[in-house]
């Protein structure tokens, strides 16, 4: 039987079935990423589902609908790929940040829209699509039939109809095969201090990272996040709105071993359809981190050859969305952005696209 309770956001906060298996909806697209940054990277698993959990409940509590709390994909796309260091990362997260308060304090967001079109945001997509996808293939030629075998579970789970699920699956075999290796781990809070993984480091890629995120960000977190929210909600929330909670929490996290988050469209159409009407969703996932947080040593042992099926998945995830665009001209954008971003830098690529789309633009209004 549901029950519900009205908190902060005047919105009934239910924790029916629907609230329970909506809940897994956001974590197909954050689980697979947070693994690989704490097996790649210095970025502490314990750290990032600390806080994960913890703004999964308060936005499930603030808001009363099931609003995604995602990692910043660019960024730790980037990450992943090794095209910035731990210590850009941190200054990459910082900055978008402060972009993000300041968008939402100004109501910036509503006037940069019209300059970054649908086209240039999807071929940032592919840029770190297809970076997560030469990542994951250098890390399985390492042991190729260990990666084959973890290839075949996300495949035969796809021909099941469970594409969305395929990254999970390839996640629990990785993670049954670290347990089978190093054992259960023990229970170990983790200790908070100002950046356990390492200072900030503001370099010119840093930068260049950090534009190219906030061109996702704009588009698919807050402007994309807002208008689904109006449709499977009924809800109005501004895009500013959500800039301003995603700016609070880096912030908040980010200098205390977190990683950069943000909202997302994909993450909530993923909660509404496994069920999710209500900020329940969110608090049923936020619990589920919460109680994670003590036992993720486990994942030092992770096999890196699954971990690059894992990334290849995610990157082929990535990669169909971006290529969903309508027409041929904008397909052409997308690839160009994106093979600039993968071959060069995400941040020209980001500039490269909004200066071609804007000439484009002007010779299609003559």
């Amino acid at each position: 039987m549901a029950f519900s309770e009205r908190f902060a956001s005047s919105r009934s906060i239910r924790f029916d079935a629907g609230e329970w298996t909506g809940a897994l909806g956001d974590s197909v697209t954050v689980l697979p990423i947070v693994v690989g940054l704490a097996a790649l990277t210095p970025v502490s698993l314990a750290h990032a589902l600390l806080f994960f959990g913890a703004f999964q409940v308060a936005w499930g509590l603030v808001y009363g609908l099931p609003l995604s709390v995602e990692p910043m994909k660019a960024l730790a796309g980037l990450a992943l790929a090794g095209t910035i260091s731990a210590g850009e990362y941190v200054a990459a997260g910082l900055l978008a940040g402060a972009v993000l308060l300041l968008a939402a304090a100004t109501g910036a967001l509503s006037r940069i829209q019209r300059y970054v079109n649908e086209p240039v945001i999807r071929g940032i997509q592919l840029a770190v699509a297809l970076l997560l996808l030469r990542a994951g293939v250098d890390l399985g030629v390492a042991d190729p039939t260990l990666a084959l075998a973890a290839a075949g579970v996300a495949g035969v789970v796809a021909l099941a109809g469970y594409r969305r699920g395929a990254a999970l699956a390839v996640l629990g075999v990785g993670l049954a095969l670290a347990v089978a290796d190093a054992g259960v781990p023990a229970a170990d809070l983790p200790a908070l201090a100002v950046f356990p993984a390492g200072a900030p480091a503001l370099t010119a890629d840093a930068l260049s990272a950090t534009t190219g995120q906030l061109a996702m960000t704009v588009g698919n977190a807050a402007v994309a996040t807002s208008l689904l929210l109006s449709d499977l909600f009924d809800a109005d929330v501004s895009a500013d709105r959500l800039s301003g909670s995603m700016g609070a929490m880096c912030l908040s996290a980010v200098p205390l071993g977190g990683i950069p988050m943000c909202h997302g469209s994909g993450g909530l159409a993923g909660k509404h359809a496994f069920g999710a009407r209500t900020g329940g969703a969110n608090l049923v996932l936020g619990g589920l981190y919460l109680a994670a947080v003590p036992f993720v040593s486990v994942v030092a042992a992770f096999p890196m050859a699954v971990l690059g099926v894992l990334l290849v998945v995610v990157a082929v995830h990535l990669g169909r969305r971006a290529v969903d665009v309508d027409g041929r001209r904008a397909l052409a954008l997308v690839a160009l952005v994106g093979c600039v971003g993968l071959l060069w830098n995400v941040g020209a690529a980001f500039l490269l696209g909004v200066g071609v789309d804007t000439v484009r633009r002007q010779f299609a209004a003559a």
